[in-house]
């Protein structure tokens, strides 16, 4: 092995937060940056491998770049299979056991915009050096930055519950009692997290994904009917019509897979990884591996149940996942079932590990705190004991007895999809604004299709809000809403996008900001200045109120989903 080759894989046996003279040199290189933990500055160190700070040189060669790739990735691949959590494995046994194949279909739709939300984080990450929350907090004000935190703690508590709710029930199916399984699994959480090395979390991460691919065997245990199930991934339907019923189940799949936690987490661990732009085509690989993973596995999932309890008395009446592991174990065997409750406690702990640290990272960034997992609990005593709190009280939660866990579960990822467009809005916007983003801002086509996923959110919310308010109302008229609010949403796409191609500014002038247009771009080392030294965000008249318009609905339809869960537990 050369020389540069090591130096590439250079594996430390240890890595510690740095020492007082190294943590003052590195605090004198963020005065360029916008970064604000000294710990993000440094060698990249991965669970394979560590790219040097200074390591700049081309890889050429093929080993060389799956090298680098194995030293980088970990950021996209932990939030993505992190997306299948509790939750996740609940909602998509559901539209197994209640719907059979029929919402494969929603998966396939949900890949290219899990990938575009996550690479717009992915750049910013990388290029700002600082997580979503300070941005907003910057770019939009007080104001808006504390909505969006607080939209962000409230929804991260209730979904780190469901993944203790998930812990439980797994647990449980081992004959394992709450008292003993649900503290076990906090203490288990806490020590990933807290000893000081990000490249031993990330390697306990790596070793929890490792064992979620065992949602392939137990596909292939209750042998689906590979046919039917590409027609149902390829053909979009709604079984039984379009209702409030289906839809709260939709809308449950789609926060599931794309969850508000997913962006502020992924831009996070990117900067906490130390990812530099030099090597975003590298993560946004990582990231793109991940997509496909988490869409296989929650394909495998849902025809896990599909296909064995399709014909039982189970089909149509799923409560709780532990109830579908005891079904999949009657009517496909012991080790079906086992696989299943295997899989669900992996995925929670996955998730409560990135959902936690999601809210660690978003207040760090806020109450400018050591927020790295570079650091030891002495050194960084705000960031770990907020980590710890919500891992406890989320435990205690989950052990109060007679709790409705299973709608629970299904209302905490409705609740994900119903304020996803909220937090893509503010993506979409940050990803346009080249005083922090410069050369690296978002692409008309791109801003196109951000844009038509926020609406396509909206409409799915609205269809919701319409269905509970008028439950006399039918499926073909829901549908045709629907398909009128795509035709409205595409003509003003592609209005939005002749506009942004008309010649309006000098060529070369609209990727920097005006006070460094003049300067050679170099997009390889571009970062984000100090956020306190960049020019006050422009944000127009019609976005603000669109922006106001949008929490006003929001709020509206939160309001109607905690109706509709409660209706259904009345049932």
């Amino acid at each position: 092995m050369t020389e540069k080759r090591k130096t590439l894989l250079r594996v430390r046996p240890r890595v510690t937060a740095p020492s007082a003279t190294a943590e003052g040199q590195q605090s004198t290189s963020t005065q360029a940056s916008a970064v604000l933990d000294s710990a993000h500055l440094g060698d990249i160190i991965g669970a394979f491998g560590t790219i040097k700070v200074d390591q700049n040189k081309a890889r050429r060669t093929g080993w060389r770049k799956i090298f680098t790739l194995l030293a980088i990735m970990g950021p996209g691949l932990v939030v993505m299979v992190g997306d299948n959590d509790a939750g996740g494995v609940a909602t998509y046994a559901q539209a197994g056991q209640n719907y059979g194949p029929h919402l494969l279909w929603t998966l396939l739709l949900l890949v290219p915009v899990l990938y575009i939300n996550q690479e717009m984080v992915v750049r910013l990450g990388a290029v700002s050096g600082v997580g979503h929350a300070r941005l907003i907090f910057s770019r939009f004000g007080k104001f808006w930055g504390a909505f969006s935190v607080i939209d962000l703690f409230i929804l991260n508590a209730l979904t780190v519950i469901t993944e203790f709710i998930g812990v439980d029930l797994a647990l449980r199916y081992f004959g394992i009692p709450s008292y003993i399984g649900i503290p076990a699994a906090g203490i288990l959480l806490f020590l990933f997290a807290s000893g000081g090395s990000f490249r031993k979390w990330e390697r306990w991460m790596y070793g929890l994904i490792a064992l979620n691919l065992a949602v392939i065997p137990m596909a292939i245990l209750v042998h689906p009917n590979y046919a039917t199930a590409t027609k149902y991934t390829l053909i979009p339907n709604f079984p039984g019509g379009l209702n409030s019923g289906l839809l709260l189940l939709i809308i449950a799949i789609v926060g599931t897979t794309i969850a508000p936690w997913q962006l502020y987490f992924q831009q996070s661990n990117v900067v906490d990884k130390r990812i530099t732009p030099r090597w975003i085509k590298y993560e946004r690989l990582d990231t793109a591996i991940g997509v496909v993973l988490t869409e296989i596995g929650a394909a495998a999932l849902v025809c896990v149940t599909a296909y064995a309890l399709g014909h039982t008395h189970a089909f149509g009446n799923f409560s709780n996942a532990l109830d579908t592991a005891n079904s999949l174990k009657a009517h496909a065997g012991g080790l079906v079932g086992g696989l299943f409750a295997i899989v669900l406690l992996d995925a929670s702990l996955i998730g409560a590990s990135a959902v936690t640290l999601s809210t660690t990272y978003a207040l760090g960034d806020v109450f400018k705190v050591r927020h790295s997992l570079h650091w030891s609990p002495r050194r960084a005593p705000v960031f770990y004991l907020i980590y710890a709190g919500l891992l406890v009280v989320s435990a205690i939660v989950v052990l109060i007895p007679n709790a409705p866990l299973g709608l629970i579960t299904t209302g905490v990822q409705a609740l994900a999809g119903i304020l996803l467009p909220s937090a893509t809005v503010f993506l979409v916007l940050l990803c346009n604004d080249k005083d922090v983003l410069g050369p690296w801002i978002n692409t008309p086509i791109r801003n196109v299709v951000a844009g038509a996923i926020v609406w396509i959110l909206i409409l799915m919310s609205l269809a919701l809000t319409a269905a509970t308010m008028f439950p006399q109302i039918s499926g073909s008229e829901l549908t045709s809403g629907l398909l009128i609010g795509a035709g409205v949403g595409a003509l003003a796409g592609l209005v939005g996008f002749i506009g942004s191609k008309l010649p309006s500014r000098k060529n070369g002038a609209a990727s920097l900001p005006p006070e460094r247009a003049s300067e050679p771009v170099d997009k390889d080392t571009w970062r984000t200045p100090p956020l306190d030294t960049l020019p006050k965000a422009k944000i127009h008249i019609t976005s603000r109120i669109g922006l106001t318009v949008l929490r006003l609905y929001l709020v509206l339809a939160v309001v109607l989903v905690f109706v509709k869960i409660a209706q259904l537990a009345g049932h």
